[in-house]
């Protein structure tokens, strides 16, 4: 008898402490049936147009990896996720069909692809003859081609390839590939030490070094032998008619591997010792080589030590963005710094581009110099090429045509505009893949532009072409008012005929041919809408203005058979970004002519329950690098500007709206609970409350904690816990892995609000990352979202005698 009292008096005690019902692990529950229809519907393929635009290849996907295939083995090393039964990524590609169709007459066939396993993204054949895939398999990661005219498909090999080391590279002349292998024979993987040989010691003396609190770091030991174990592949090139392989050089930890376009060199930045406990892999030490296939060290590029001292917008000195020049076998081009890395420095040029022609002996050459940081080159087809500059503080960017090989030859300015710009960005540069590299899509003095020409009235894609010797820009096309069409790829030179992706609100994105002289659409596919029970979403773009004369947007959607006049339940969905100039800070971006396509945990599942979605309303934060100093007034303006307009257009009930996020918009959204009376009930998924927690800078702030501590408290929630007065969801990966939202955030945000007797849930789902994967984790989160909106803002009781 005294046992069973103790027993329910320590159960009385728990359960007063863990605090209301539903604080315990609770099984996987389901949304309403209306959203687990559309969550079950098969969805639709990739698309994406042959090097040689003769051929489109459907790649056809899965749709939610179960719990049990997100709860597979998984290994946390140096930043990095990996299946260890696989030697792959963890939670890797999802596609599990190939489907090709001729552009010119219709046919089509399937690719004979293993079934019943996952497969990798397709590579083209520098001849457009062959696609290679990799094949996902319970043991390893298998390397596959297929001939594009029959669609037969084989395994090359019975080797298996190391997934987490790079992927595989055609040789120029499509026979052969050049891969990352498992080491043979390396055995199994070290055992965990049943006994500490001792502490895991770190140490610093007098070096000043931000750390970011990144995640899925080395830890000790033992992980080092893992991550080396794991990670070091043996490169081989192999025979795709034969299967036979020739190693290329020792094995080693390769971050990256690149061929030349000649195809006998290999560029090479591998990872050496010493390895970091609290930075990533990617900033490990590095020695950049360019090695003979044969695996010879011919020239050694670039040594580089750990970062661990690198200041905020400061970059590394010596070499850095080392590639291949297109259109020369083996020429290299990098950038180095000539401020010492340190953006405060007073100088002439920033920065200078050199290269270096094989066989590698001599000096290297100065090709250019920037003002600003070096920003990119894309190669034209002949001497031309297109240059960039960026100035970060300003957010300001500026490209000009320059002659590479010609140092005498004048730049002449293309485009100058802030980056911030959305009205005035002239599009980007289209590409073509090509056996000598990636080349400007060109004819003759003619390239090639492709935007999505944001306007006042929304996105309208458009093709521009542009003249490298008179700076004349030409519009070959843009897509109509009523709907959202993109070129996806030019099939002539001279791009009279393109292939596009159209979609309206009604209609699915499907592909077409157009004439571009003639003004003629012909359908290449005919995709059906795989959520019917959609159909009568009304879509619309809305905009206001913030109190201090800032010019807001957002997209309101209304649910189907909504009634005029009908003031509805509404969920306000944000993302805070940050600008330096509050001309461009309310610019519209995005369209309301886009197909409605619900996918995931989205928020806009709430339309299919009778509420309003108020989706991406602007919640800009102005001031660029001190745009945080006002964050919580810019926040809140934003946000009653928004409740206004959607009370005055008479769909919103100002007693029933509601407001989530995800990530920094979970972030918003408890600060707006805290800070604000205008909303009855919040949800906030994968967030980060607590700024002390990332003192070293987050999102785009850089300042220091230790430098602007009030800063870091005025913008923290966790601080201002005990003024929530309006029930929160929080919602949280157990496995995030997304720099500064460790689940430890909601936990201890959690405790805050109960603390101080708020009215908080928290759900923690298992095994998921930053996103949520899993079919049961996405239909839970789903279930607690509505559950939670109708329990606290549809069924909520007026909080004044008459609503408006």
């Amino acid at each position: 008898m005294i046992r069973w009292t103790f027993r329910l008096l320590f159960a009385a005690l728990g359960a007063g402490l863990m605090g209301a019902p539903g604080s315990a692990q609770e099984p996987y529950r389901d949304p309403p049936q209306n959203v687990l229809d559309i969550l079950d519907a098969p969805p639709l393929p990739n698309v994406s147009v042959s090097p040689d635009r003769r051929w489109l290849l459907f790649a056809e996907r899965a749709s939610m990896p179960s719990i049990a295939e997100v709860s597979e083995p998984m290994l946390r090393l140096a930043g990095y996720r990996l299946n260890p039964a696989t030697n792959g990524p963890h939670g890797g590609a999802r596609t599990l069909a190939l489907r090709l169709k001729r552009i010119d007459t219709g046919a089509e066939h399937r690719v004979a692809t293993p079934e019943g396993v996952a497969l990798g993204t397709p590579q083209w054949s520098p001849d457009n003859r062959w696609i290679a895939f990799t094949s996902t398999t319970g043991q390893g990661i298998e390397l596959w081609v297929a001939e594009v005219a029959s669609g037969k498909a084989r395994r090359v090999t019975d080797a298996l390839l190391n997934g987490v080391a790079g992927g595989c590279e055609w040789l120029p002349d499509s026979r052969r590939m050049l891969c990352p292998f498992v080491v043979d024979g390396r055995g199994p993987a070290p055992p965990e030490p049943r006994v500490p040989g001792g502490p895991a010691i770190q140490e610093s003396r007098s070096r000043a070094g931000t750390i970011r609190t990144y995640q899925d770091l080395l830890r000790n030991p033992h992980d080092e032998q893992l991550f080396e174990y794991y990670f070091t592949a043996r490169h081989a090139v192999v025979d795709v008619a034969s299967g036979a392989r020739e190693p290329v050089g020792a094995p080693v930890i390769a971050l990256s591997t690149s061929l030349a376009p000649g195809g006998e060199y290999l560029l090479v930045t591998r990872t050496v010792r010493p390895y970091s406990y609290v930075l990533p892999v990617s900033a490990f030490p590095i020695a950049v080589e360019v090695w003979n296939l044969r695996g010879d060290v011919v020239h050694r590029v670039h040594a580089r030590g750990l970062l661990d001292n690198l200041q905020p917008q400061w970059t590394v000195t010596g070499p850095r963005a080392v590639a291949w020049r297109p259109r020369h076998p083996a020429t290299l081009v990098w950038a180095e710094a000539l401020d010492g890395g340190d953006p405060k420095a007073e100088v002439e040029h920033r920065d200078r581009v050199l290269t270096l022609a094989a066989p590698f002996t001599g000096a290297a050459v100065e090709m250019a110099r920037t003002e600003e940081r070096f920003g990119g080159i894309r190669w034209g087809a002949d001497a031309r090429a297109l240059i960039s500059d960026y100035d970060r503080p300003r957010r300001w960017q500026r490209t000009w045509v320059f002659e590479p090989d010609s140092a005498r030859a004048p730049w002449r300015l293309v485009w100058e505009r802030s980056t911030e710009d959305a009205y005035r960005d002239p599009g980007t540069p289209l590409l073509q893949r090509t056996p000598m590299g990636d080349l400007l899509v060109q004819r003759g003095d003619w390239i090639y532009l492709g935007g999505t020409g944001a306007s006042a009235e929304g996105d309208r894609p458009f093709l521009d072409r542009l003249n490298l010797r008179t700076l004349e820009t030409e519009r070959l096309w843009r897509s109509d008012a009523d709907a959202y069409e993109s070129v996806v790829a030019l099939l002539d030179d001279d791009a009279r005929r393109v292939v596009t992706r159209r979609e309206t609100p009604v209609e699915p994105g499907n592909y077409f041919l157009r004439d571009l002289r003639a003004n003629r659409r012909t359908a290449l596919t005919d995709f059906r809408d795989p959520a019917p029970q959609l159909t009568g979403i009304r879509k619309e773009l809305v905009t206001y203005t913030r109190a201090d004369g800032v010019p807001l947007n957002g997209t309101l959607y209304l649910p189907p058979g909504y009634q005029e006049g009908t003031r509805l339940p509404v969920v306000v969905w944000a993302y805070p970004r940050e600008f330096v100039d509050a001309d461009v800070a309310g610019q519209v971006r995005g369209s309301s002519n886009r197909f409605t396509s619900i996918a995931g945990a989205s928020h806009l599942f709430f339309l299919t329950q009778g509420y309003a979605v108020f989706d991406g309303p602007s919640m800009p934060i102005i001031g660029g690098d001190t745009a945080n100093n006002t964050y919580v007034e810019q926040l809140v303006a934003s946000a009653e500007a928004a409740v206004e307009k959607l009370v005055a257009l008479g769909v919103g009930d100002r007693d029933r709206i509601g407001v989530g996020g995800h990530s920094y918009g979970a972030f918003m959204t408890a600060n707006l609970l805290a800070h604000s009376d205008l909303f009855r009930a919040g949800i906030a998924r994968s967030g980060a409350y607590n700024r002390s927690l990332t003192p070293f800078g987050f999102q785009a702030e850089e300042r220091l904690f230790w430098e602007v501590p009030e800063l870091y408290q005025r913008m923290s929630p966790f601080w201002y816990a005990h003024e929530i007065d309006e029930p929160i969801l929080l919602i949280h990966g157990e496995a995030d892995n997304n720099s500064g939202t460790f689940p430890i955030q909601s936990e201890r945000m959690f405790a805050a609000i109960k603390g101080n007797g708020g009215t908080v849930r928290l759900v923690m789902l298992p095994n998921e990352s930053h996103g949520y994967a899993a079919e049961e984790s996405i239909k839970h989160a789903l279930f607690e979202m509505i559950a939670w909106f109708d329990e606290h803002v549809k069924q909520a009781p007026s909080r004044r005698p008459t609503s408006e």
